[in-house]
């Protein structure tokens, strides 16, 4: 019994003669599964920092570096998965997080008016390469170049804007939610990785998000907390 790519028949033969399925059987199923889930958050996990943007019309303590950066490595991630044929469950936020990424972008753009005209040569030449890149239309060894180097842009990517939360001691405009679901999602993709024999490369860019996101995470839990401490000694 098979569907979205996920065999039940084992557990279902297990659980049918009164026996718990073993680890063999449970484990992949609970990847796929997660994966699943995965990909299903991933359509949403931007949007609430996307409306927090536009109902605060304010993109206070955002760096858009941070921002820019992290649409590049997703771009990278989903053209390289897409390229080693893996399935789905395996990489499919990323394009669901990618199309996100570009609106959120646009969205702290529209914000920060004016604009310098320089900032607007970096998302020119994005949209002239991407397309090459998520159609594998380069050179194989120039492929596996880029995709070790989005573990470094998806690094970097986070770098600014945690240097930016301890500079002001504070998260600005990040988004609890958004930033809670990027360090979760973190976490269950470096397992569903694992399971799904990924490659070390993809599971290293998972164990990455995990440190990164959950830095941000923590950064928001603390200066909330202080922030709240304050508001209530102001009283």
């Amino acid at each position: 019994m098979e569907f979205l790519g996920i065999d039940f028949s084992c557990a279902f033969g297990s659980l049918r003669h009164g026996n718990f399925p073993d680890k063999d059987c449970l484990l992949p199923l609970i990847s796929k599964l997660l994966g699943y889930c995965i990909v299903a958050a991933s359509t949403t996990v931007k949007v609430p920092q996307i409306m927090k943007i536009l109902r605060h019309r304010s993109v206070r303590g955002l760096s858009v570096v941070a921002f820019e950066l992290e649409t590049i490595g997703y771009t990278i991630a989903l053209a390289y998965c897409l390229h080693k044929g893996l399935p789905f469950s395996a990489y499919g936020e990323l394009a669901f997080l990618l199309i996100q990424a570009i609106v959120l972008v646009a969205t702290i753009y529209y914000f920060s008016q004016p604009v310098p005209t320089v900032t607007w040569i970096r998302p020119l030449l994005y949209c002239a390469v991407a397309p090459t890149i998520l159609a594998g239309q380069i050179d194989p060894v120039l492929f596996e170049a880029l995709y070790a180097s989005q573990h470094a842009i998806f690094l970097f990517a986070r770098i600014p804007q945690i240097w930016k939360n301890l500079s002001n001691k504070s998260t600005g405009e990040l988004s609890f939610l958004t930033c809670f679901m990027n360090f979760a999602g973190s976490m269950v993709r470096v397992f569903t990785s694992v399971q799904e024999k990924a490659p070390s490369s993809v599971v290293l860019g998972s164990t990455i998000g995990v440190i990164t996101n959950g830095t941000i995470f923590s950064q928001i839990l603390l200066y909330q907390k202080q922030e709240a401490k304050k508001e209530k000694k102001d009283k």
